[in-house]
């Protein structure tokens, strides 16, 4: 790991690239309260000293541009936790960091996720102001009997209400649904997605319900309390989701995101084509190529011993490691399979030094899994529904 204290950066200089863009996560840890299916780094704390975390974030970015060097910002994305409760003065300070330390693009994609409980117009046309461009509501659902089976705060009204807001204040606006969950029928979901399409502006992120180790709702699952779709149920629902967002103008260029043309989340593309991110913030990842090497950050998760670490040190890492060659070869693949753009074969061999093994791919195209145009490989819509198996089997 470099050196903690890095020594003043300059900010001109060669700009370097790397295939897939590079972004800036920004993780805020915070939320009004724990949702019961959520295995996210997030924490209820009743108060937040807001100057000190942005002041911390501040220098932790400093940390990782030591690391990257000069480069071309291409996407910020507030993450969390519930990144709309940070104060207007935090974003701004943050944002204003970035464009200190690297090349921020004319039309940077500028993303925060927000939770509907937490809007507030003034908020909103504040953090406008201050830089961002787009918007992630966390709706979840439009139904209040679900809502409250998932946990969430606000009622399908104030979700309609933000989304309405947003739309008003950001040029880009996103928002999340959750399907597949206990006795949800076909048809019902088919009502709620196209009225979740009604109000949509142009992307759709769609996640169906999945137990995740260590959340409330895990603990509810081993106990009984409640089952989720089978598995042909579930497929069916995807199969489903996909036709309605189709229908809208939505394509699923993602596994679980759906966008009209030119409206894709550019930072999430970041991830899924392999591009370089720095993470900063409590259990925050990266993947950046230094002169070293390509290497995995992860930061501290605990709030608290993150915030410590960066004032002792400059940074909150507890995880700098290099990425070997084969498993940047992997690593892609498992992230590019998801879009519905595929993976270059070539790519693959100049990141690992080796081809993939071509019989394996012969295999899942005849199987029905994979598809092969030239030097790209896609995964097929029936092997979307069982991507897992299909990089188990190409990658074994």
């Amino acid at each position: 790991m470099p050196a903690s204290n890095p020594s003043p950066l300059p900010l001109r200089g060669e700009v370097k690239e790397a295939e897939g863009g590079f972004g800036v996560y920004v993780h805020w840890p915070f939320c009004l309260s724990k949702c019961p299916y959520c295995d996210f780094n997030s924490h209820v704390v009743a108060n937040v000293d807001q100057r000190q975390w942005a002041a911390a974030l501040a220098r932790e970015l400093r940390y990782m541009r030591e690391l990257t060097g000069p480069r071309a910002v291409s996407s910020v994305f507030f993450g969390g936790g519930t990144p709309s409760l940070m104060e207007v003065a935090t974003v701004d300070a943050v944002l204003t960091e970035i464009a200190k330390l690297w090349n921020v693009d004319a039309d940077v994609e500028i993303s925060l996720e927000a939770n509907p409980t937490s809007v507030e117009a003034e908020r909103f046309r504040g953090y406008r102001s201050a830089g961002v461009n787009r918007l992630s509501l966390g709706v979840q659902s439009l139904d209040d009997a679900q809502l409250k089976f998932l946990g969430r705060l606000h009622s399908a009204d104030e979700a309609l209400a933000a989304i309405g807001l947003a739309r008003e204040i950001f040029p880009r606006l996103s928002f999340d649904l959750i399907y597949a969950r206990p006795g949800q029928t076909a048809a019902a979901w088919a009502r709620e997605l196209r009225m979740a399409l009604s109000h949509a502006a142009d992307h759709l992120s769609l996640y169906q319900l999945t137990i995740e180790e260590g959340t409330a709702f895990a603990r509810l699952y081993e106990k009984g309390a409640f089952r989720l779709p089978e598995e042909d149920d579930a497929a069916e629902l995807y199969r489903l989701t996909g036709e309605i967002a189709g229908e809208a103008g939505l394509s699923a260029y993602e596994v679980s995101n759906y966008a009209k043309p030119g409206a894709e989340c550019r930072h999430n593309l970041v991830y899924w084509r392999y591009g370089d991110y720095a993470g900063v913030g409590p259990g925050a990842h990266g993947r950046v190529t230094t002169d070293e090497g390509r290497l995995a950050t992860a930061a501290l998760k605990a709030p608290g011993a993150w915030l410590a670490s960066v004032e002792a040190s400059g940074h909150g890492l507890e995880v700098a490691d290099p990425v070997k060659a084969s498993e940047q070869g992997d690593e892609m693949m498992l992230m590019g399979l998801r879009l519905e753009e595929g993976v270059s074969l070539k790519r693959y061999e100049r990141l690992t030094g080796r081809a993939l093994d071509t019989t394996r791919v012969d295999g899942l195209i005849r199987d029905g899994a994979l598809s092969r145009d030239g030097d790209i490989i896609k995964a097929t819509p029936e092997g979307r529904l069982v991507l897992n198996g299909v990089l188990g089997r190409l990658l074994a």
